[in-house]
């Protein structure tokens, strides 16, 4: 038959796996306990029981083989115990209609003598009980009971213990997934700011809380720009004009990150970066027009892919300047790096007066890189509102420290001079020319 059920089953049941103390390994409180309820009532058995869905488990037992855990819930006299407030004590098995047939008396020696001490919390949830048992019927005497009773509270008081140990070590791992997320959040903030920042300056940002303006007293400039872009917009979708853009930038940083540009900002079509400011290192002359010969070897390769479709191909016109800049962050709540001096008007002229797929210097960037560099004087060019200014076109690599006759890529012996001059400035090479 059915097993009886207290009034409060579901929510008894959530309590009782909330303990997650079904199948749970032995422990020496619990055993202890029940050891103790068979002495003091003298009784050959004695047990801690759970009563779950459909099974009674035994966390402790006294007087029972070890592999005597589990019994149907229905075959259980405790599933009766746990639907009242107070003792069950049955002094004899046989004697009551409920339990005469129960498997419990028809055992060999028979159980007899019951008595269970339901485990009620502090919510009114009976999870299971504390029994003593025996073979023979039998009284207990009202102290007896009592240490039941006590005894009982004891359980409980376990119990309560693993709830707030459960408890913590949620606590513990929800504080741990906390921080976890936290760190991540903050690696991403990090990594938004480094791709928002140059490094350097976004570790000072995120240190102080501002950046501190820097003097520079030689840093070499770039300004690049699409040759025909305006005319290439009026004829060019949207969607497909902005996978041009992001093809080019993208190309552009990824060539300069590799030289140790630092990307200032793009308006439109044109793109302006910086070497040197962040980095003592006295190559950045040599590093921009390296960086500058890779550029345009990349755009000419796009430019002949666009044409081979009968489309108009994009040519980029770049200008380079070396002089003193200063640098720092603007803004509060969108900040971006920039540089400010007459070395980044100089450097726009080189742009602003150069020629579409070429590459034009001034005379300060000739005088650092002629040594390696082959320059094509174009003589002072006269800039609106400005004084003349020397200009070059920068036409590759000298032979001797070209790849195989490629102008823009570098062979082992140019490399080796390259990583030798370290710190040096450019000019102890030209010395030897």
């Amino acid at each position: 038959m059915p097993s009886p059920a207290p009034t409060n089953e579901t929510e008894r049941l959530a309590a009782l796996r909330a303990l997650d103390i079904i199948d749970s390994a032995p422990e020496a409180a619990y055993d202890e306990i029940a050891e103790l309820a068979a002495q003091l009532c003298g009784c050959p058995v004695s047990y801690i029981s759970f009563i779950d869905d459909d099974r009674r488990w035994l966390k402790a037992r006294y007087g029972l083989p070890a592999d005597v855990t589990d019994a149907p819930r229905e075959s259980a006299v405790c599933a009766t115990t746990i639907c009242g407030a107070e003792l069950l004590v049955i002094p004899d098995l046989k004697q009551d209609p409920r339990f005469r047939n129960s498997p419990m008396v028809a055992l060999r020696p028979s159980c007899r003598f019951y008595c269970g001490m339901p485990l009620i919390t502090d919510e009114g949830y009976a999870l299971g009980t504390l029994c003593v048992m025996d073979f023979e019927p039998r009284e207990l005497s009202f102290q007896q009971t009592e240490a039941l009773r006590m005894l009982s509270h004891q359980i409980l008081a376990q119990l309560e213990l693993r709830r707030r140990l459960l408890e913590y070590g949620r606590t513990i791992r929800e504080l741990e997934q906390a921080r976890l997320d936290a760190a991540a959040e903050r690696a991403r903030a990090e990594a938004l700011l480094r791709n928002v920042l140059p490094a350097p300056i976004a570790d000072e940002l995120r240190r102080s809380g501002r950046v501190q303006p820097r003097y520079t007293r030689s840093a070499t400039i770039l300004f690049a720009d699409i040759q025909g872009f305006t005319q290439l917009a009026e004829r060019t979708e949207p969607a497909r004009l902005i996978n041009l853009l992001d093809k080019y930038f993208s190309a552009l940083d990824e060539i300069g990150a590799r030289y140790g540009l630092e990307k200032v900002k793009t308006i439109g079509d044109a793109y302006m970066a910086v070497a040197g400011v962040l980095s003592p290192d006295r190559r950045h002359s040599i590093d921009v027009c390296l960086a500058a010969l890779e550029m345009r070897a990349r755009l000419d390769r796009l430019k002949a892919q666009y044409e081979t479709v009968g489309e108009h191909g994009p040519e980029l016109r770049i200008g380079i300047h070396t002089g003193p800049v200063i640098s720092g962050v603007v803004g509060l709540r969108r900040m971006t790096f920039d540089i400010w001096g007459d070395a980044v008007n100089t450097a726009w002229f080189m742009e602003a007066y150069g020629v579409a797929g070429r590459i034009n210097v001034s005379e300060t960037v000739a005088g650092h890189v002629h040594g390696l560099f082959a320059l094509e004087p174009r003589g002072p060019i006269e800039a609106k509102h400005e004084r003349a200014h020397e200009m070059f076109f920068l036409n590759g690599l000298k032979t001797e420290y070209s790849r195989d006759g490629d102008s823009h890529l570098p062979n082992d012996q140019f490399l080796a001079e390259y990583h030798r001059i370290g710190g040096s400035r450019m000019a102890r090479i030209d010395a030897r020319q």
